[in-house]
């Protein structure tokens, strides 16, 4: 039996459907989840809620907290900063509780040099048109802004192997299945 919870990372690129993915386990009682909210200064967009999708912080605010040892990862992407609040992590994984954290590949490489044993998950779409399709289907970015996403898509999917398990999101229930299997594995591990 575990006594300090997991830290799991979830990644995969924009519009892979990790959040909807997530939503069909994160409430599970059996895997004892606590979702990490990231710290970002991008502009809230309509449905999300502070506190829930993220904490809106101005770039001072961020670049403060960053300065000071205070996140796990951060990144910047599209003028936009992202990051994990170091002290909530170790907070809740200290309570037994196992910590998820949904973030970019490159905030996944800073965590594993910090945290080695980090349970790493990429999802990745059944093919790249219909990524974009459901990119483009959000309809909430400008055309620049999806090219852009596209483009890091390409370079994210390149990155799979640094992950431990790499799971298709081609059925939302079947792969949130597979991540409750995974997790469920690690949980009876002894580390």
């Amino acid at each position: 039996m575990q006594d300090k919870g997991l830290l799991i990372v979830i990644s995969g690129p924009s519009g892979v459907g990790k959040g909807t993915v997530i939503k069909q386990f994160i409430d599970d009682p059996e895997l004892k989840l606590a979702f990490s909210v990231s710290m970002t200064t991008r502009k809230k967009r309509e449905g999300e809620v502070e506190g829930v999708n993220y904490y809106y912080v101005s770039r001072e605010e961020f670049e403060k907290t960053r300065d000071e040892g205070g996140l796990l990862e951060w990144t910047e992407f599209v003028g936009n900063y992202y990051g994990t609040p170091l002290a909530a992590v170790e907070r809740l994984r200290n309570e037994g509780k196992n910590v998820l954290l949904e973030i970019e590949v490159d905030g996944c490489q800073q965590v594993k040099k910090k945290v080695p044993d980090a349970l790493t998950i990429f999802i990745v779409p059944p093919s790249v048109k219909e990524l974009e399709n459901r990119i483009r289907g959000r309809k909430t970015e400008a055309e620049e802004i999806v090219q852009q996403r596209l483009a890091k898509a390409t370079k994210e999917l390149e990155k799979t192997n640094q992950y431990r398990y790499v799971v298709c999101n081609d059925d939302i229930d079947l792969a949130a299945d597979i991540i409750r299997v995974i997790i469920r594995h690690h949980m009876e591990k002894d580390f």
